[in-house]
């Protein structure tokens, strides 16, 4: 199959997503949120990661010369902007402004804006799997109804993410040979595991709260994250 029709498919799961929102339609906002204030800071700082517009990706996308894949960029765009629009009314249910900006936010973007879409995507990718982890301990753990719904919202997209991005990292890795596979997914796993000790330790009184110690969370983001290396590095 072409790499275009395989993302033509992506742009129909993107769709048939929309389509679901608004089928099922928002979280019930008119319920107040009750969460831990060490939970509330955590959620902000993850309302801000959520919350850019993707013009960098779009652009890089765009650069890529595949019509089908820029639109399932755009449509992916428009599910993250969707977390971060409903992690603020979360915010807001329970009482909490959303944040300006982050200092962890802007390492990321300058990370993600290096030259080349392969390497805004490996940045995306842990991305992607420390929000796969943070959005199950919100919903399990959170003992609030209106957090876990909108987690759970969350995750259920972001699982979908990883996938995405698997498929079109495959296409970049398979025109390496094998010393220069390796070579960089252990590049990967070293950014990796700087990112998710800084997320452990920044957050760990949050993810103490939700039920989960620093160290299992990074445990089971790397674990996370294994699968997707593995997906993407063939």
């Amino acid at each position: 199959m072409k790499d275009g029709a395989d993302f033509a498919t992506w742009v129909a799961r993107f769709e048939a997503a929309a389509a679901r929102r608004r089928a099922d339609g928002d979280p019930g906002w008119r319920r107040s949120a009750c969460l831990h204030r060490s939970v509330l800071a955590s959620i902000q700082r993850f309302q801000v990661g959520e919350s850019g517009d993707g013009a960098a990706l779009i652009a890089k996308a765009d650069e890529a010369g595949d019509d089908a894949y820029s639109a399932a960029v755009r449509l992916f765009v428009g599910e993250e902007q969707n977390h971060a629009r409903m992690l603020a009314r979360l915010l807001s249910a329970a009482g909490a402004p959303t944040l300006p900006g982050h200092w962890s936010d802007t390492v990321f973007v300058r990370l993600r804006r290096m030259p080349g879409l392969r390497r805004e995507l490996m940045v995306l990718m842990i991305a992607e799997v420390i929000a796969l982890r943070y959005y199950r301990a919100l919903r399990d753990g959170a003992g609030d109804p209106l957090a876990a719904d909108v987690a759970a919202r969350i995750l259920a997209d972001e699982a979908r993410h990883v996938s995405f991005h698997s498929l079109r990292l495959s296409r970049s890795f398979r025109h390496l040979n094998a010393a220069g596979r390796v070579v960089l997914a252990s590049l990967w796993w070293c950014l990796m595991l700087g990112t998710v000790t800084a997320v452990a330790v920044d957050h760990g009184l949050a993810l103490r709260c939700l039920g989960l110690s620093r160290s299992r969370f990074v445990r089971d983001v790397c674990a996370l994250f294994r699968a997707a290396v593995a997906a993407s590095v063939r």
